[in-house]
């Protein structure tokens, strides 16, 4: 293997990874929130922005990305880039967040949780699949 794909195949490589599923209410998406800042002190990490980060996608799958009887998962990984990304997917897949960037401003009193992601994080996106899910996710460079 080139040393080129070494380190490529190390970037990616987790460090540390916690994953779990969390019921797709307001109160999932608050322990979400508890869960994620905990994992995050275990692994000498900050809390914020990734803290309010995880707030945001998961409010999001509780409130758009919710489906009677199934629940969203929430996933945190440290990659040996010095990487956190946060993953949150919920079984909405026919519901894809817009960019903030991408509607024309209103004076609605909700909706600015991504513009919060968009501001906050270096990377984030939307990976649909399998059908019927959707994950967003946010990256956070961890050396700057």
């Amino acid at each position: 293997m080139s040393d080129v794909n070494q380190e490529t195949v190390a970037s990616r490589t987790p460090l540390h990874h916690f994953t779990v599923p969390l019921s797709a209410t307001r109160r999932g998406a608050r322990l979400a929130r508890l869960l994620a800042a905990e994992q995050l002190r275990a692994w000498g990490l900050a809390l914020d922005p990734a803290r309010l980060i995880v707030a945001e996608l998961a409010t999001n799958a509780a409130v758009h990305g919710h489906v009677p009887g199934r629940s969203f998962r929430l996933t945190l990984t440290v990659t040996a880039s010095a990487t956190l990304r946060i993953e949150v997917a919920d079984t909405r897949g026919d519901r894809l967040p817009v960019s903030p960037r991408a509607t024309p401003e209103t004076s609605a009193e909700s909706g600015y949780g991504l513009l919060l992601v968009e501001q906050l994080a270096d990377r984030w996106g939307v990976r649909t699949g399998p059908v019927p899910a959707k994950t967003v996710w946010a990256e956070l460079d961890l050396v700057r």
